[in-house]
């Protein structure tokens, strides 16, 4: 089809595209690499499974706004199938052989789907268009106490209308040039819309339709070769970096856990992220891959409740100072500003709960709250700039080892237990099978002490062989590493397994999902290899092994479960809560926000242990006001600070609704 002429001049201008598009991705890999730790390539194979799987199939996009996502899973598909295409177009100019023809049923096929696919393409592409800029839909703001930057917010109106015309432009001349071939060649029934728009050449002569021809061929393949080179510069690289982010994350089948710190390295110099470079490689490519669709701040507990954090928004201005500062990023300038400067302000930094919606709901496997941790860890370790309240907490755990700084005896919730139990330490039952982990809350505080007693009347019961380590136990130190205190954290972590591994314990069973996350997930970074299960999980056995017998509940009164965070979403514990309820046959009813979609109670990421930030409503009332609408009467949960926070909002709203544990319920009904 083409001419010699224009083969030549075809070669040279893919050779200059070519050279250009090295540039630009040389750049990108030279500013992700300035971050820390590694990119993972351990189990290569099951990542580019998982990678391909989620690129191809678009499921991790598909699965909240049905309608939107699957108009833009139509993008990303086009963006798939127009590689092939583009292909064979590139051979059709060259050699004037459409491979399509060749094929037999197969290629009819291929054609009649790119023929219809091309047109929904546009139209979806034009959707997105008229969402953003003539709708402007509220799913693309943000509050506005939001720090956005204004070339941030500059730069994702021009990076969406020039893909957008890009995409429009190249898939529409491309179906055009294909209405020419059908005009001058032949009628072809496997391409019906190009075949009806091919009428409109009908009057024009072969020698126009030739230049025509030629004229949208080199617009459609000209406009691709010149936009590949501007990809990695725009908001859509999230069409590769998203499943590259797959491909290289920490942990590609969930969530990565915070790494630890040497601080026995001399030559650490910086603790925490300060700035860009201090991130994880990672998490600056987090960046490239965002898709800046919000739906991170969708299901923000602190963004819902009118706070100032926004996790997409944190994604978006890492990506557009990367791209103001390119040049210097990429020759290893050091960043002349520091992230809480043009990415997180102050008050949205401390208003994180580590919930890890955010994480749940990323299309492309984004962690800003991990993000959040380490620069807190810059702010308490290098700076000693934190919240006044959290000193309370951190001076509690350095001195007392428990956040509520009492110095007191860690059994005395044994004894002033309403009815007697038998709760051994480790010492008085030295053949113990299950170690029971209370938790700081299950020993000082007065409604976690509450579950305390009641999962200890259900061991009893069961006739379960455990003990505790009473007064040898100290807090987990949750509370200091979501803070951002890694030194206390590391320091408790440590102590607790050393006391652990002296004990020699194999399986520990505790009533605190954060207990549960930092012994099970955390503690094997300095040496702590136990089974660790929840309260809940450790009843759906006894129950079922026929060790524990419940009588049936009231049938009157309509229960509901609230999924805690660090038990639902952080270690993927659904159903043995609810498989708990089932046992006593009570009227069971779910809130809307259930499961992986479980809204936080507000008690996380140490929220606990300080004032809220400024916002319209606190967490705690923002969950527990679903429950009233939906008329509920009792509220179970499966952590002391769901409990804490969960009835400090009843009281608040002045509600009716009860509050108990999952243990409490189950007492209640043991036969």
């Amino acid at each position: 089809m083409l001419t010699n002429i224009e083969r030549i001049l075809f070669i040279i201008f893919f050779i200059v595209m070519s050279f250009l598009t090295y540039k630009s991705f040389r750049s990108m890999h030279k500013i992700i690499n300035r971050g820390q730790d590694k990119l993972y390539f351990n189990r290569l194979f099951s990542r580019i499974i998982k990678a391909l799987t989620v690129f191809v199939s678009q499921k991790t996009v598909l699965k909240s706004r049905p309608v939107v996502s699957f108009l833009h899973s139509l993008i990303a598909w086009a963006f798939i199938i127009y590689i092939i295409v583009n292909i064979g177009d590139v051979i059709y100019g060259f050699t004037a052989f459409n491979i399509s023809y060749s094929f037999g049923i197969i290629g009819n096929i291929y054609r009649i789907f790119i023929d219809i696919f091309s047109v929904t393409a546009i139209l979806a592409t034009a959707f997105f268009l008229v969402r953003r800029f003539i709708f402007s839909s509220e799913r693309l703001k943000y509050n506005s106490n939001v720090l956005i930057n204004e070339d941030t917010l500059m730069g994702i109106r021009r990076d969406s209308l020039i893909v957008g015309l890009f995409i429009i432009l190249h898939i529409g001349f491309r179906f055009i040039g294909e209405s020419i071939i059908l005009r001058m060649e032949h009628a072809d029934a496997w391409q019906p819309l190009a075949a009806m728009t091919s009428v409109i050449w009908s009057g024009l002569s072969i020698d126009r339709l030739v230049i025509l021809q030629h004229i949208f061929w080199w617009i459609a393949i000209g406009l691709i070769m010149a936009f590949i080179p501007y990809f990695p510069n725009s908001k859509h690289a999230h069409l590769f970096m998203g499943p590259i982010n797959y491909l290289t994350k920490k942990n590609p089948y969930g969530y990565s856990t915070i790494g630890s710190l040497d601080f026995e390295d001399e030559s650490n110099e910086q603790f925490g992220v300060a700035k860009l470079e201090h991130l994880d490689k990672s998490h600056i490519l987090d960046a490239y891959a965002c898709i800046m669709c919000n739906r991170c701040q969708d299901v923000c507990p602190a963004y819902i409740t009118d706070k100032s954090l926004s996790p997409s928004a944190l994604e978006i201005n890492k990506r557009y100072y990367i791209n103001k500062n390119k040049k210097s990023l990429a020759a290893g300038y050091e960043s002349q500003q520091i992230l809480t400067q043009f990415a997180i302000n102050e008050s949205a930094l401390w208003a994180c709960t580590t919930c890890a919606a955010c994480l749940e709901i990323c299309p492309v496997g984004n962690e800003p709250m991990l993000d959040i941790i380490q620069i807190r860890r810059d702010k308490v370790m290098m700076e000693s700039a934190f919240p006044k309240q959290l000193q309370g907490a951190f001076t509690g755990m350095e001195r007392n080892q428990n956040p509520w700084n009492l110095n007191e005896d860690r059994m005395k919730w044994v004894r002033e237990s309403e009815i007697e139990i038998k709760v051994p330490t480790v010492e008085e039952n030295p053949d113990y099978e299950v170690l029971y982990w209370v938790g700081c809350a299950g020993a000082f505080d007065q409604r976690g002490q509450k579950i305390a007693q009641a999962f200890a009347r259900i061991m009893n019961a069961a006739k379960v062989n455990f003990a505790v380590l009473g007064n040898n136990e100290n807090c987990t130190g949750d509370s200091a590493r979501r803070a951002g205190n890694e030194y206390l954290f590391a320091m408790m972590a440590k102590a607790n397994v050393e006391t652990l591994n002296s004990k020699k314990v194999k399986k520990i069973v505790t009533t605190c999902p954060h207990c549960l996350h930092t012994l099970k997930n955390e503690y094997p970074q300095f040496g702590g290899n136990f089974e660790v299960v929840h309260h809940t999980e450790f009843i759906d056995n006894i129950v079922k092994s026929g060790q524990l017998v419940l009588s049936a509940g009231n049938k009157n009164s309509i229960y509901t479960y609230h999924d805690p965070c660090y038990l639902g979403r952080h270690n993927r514990i659904f159903n043995a809560p609810r498989k708990n309820l089932e046992a006593v046959k009570i009227n069971f009813a779910e809130l809307d926000r259930n499961r992986e979609n479980s809204f936080c109670c507000g008690a996380g990421g140490s929220q606990m242990w300080k004032e809220e930030e400024e916002g319209k409503q606190p967490v705690r009332q923002n969950r527990i006001q679903e429950a009233i609408e939906l008329n509920y009467n009792t509220v179970c949960t499966g952590c002391p600070f769901c409990m804490t926070m969960l009835s400090d909002a009843v009281n608040e709203l002045k509600s009716a609704i009860q509050i108990k544990d999952i243990a409490q319920v189950i007492a209640d009904h043991i036969v």
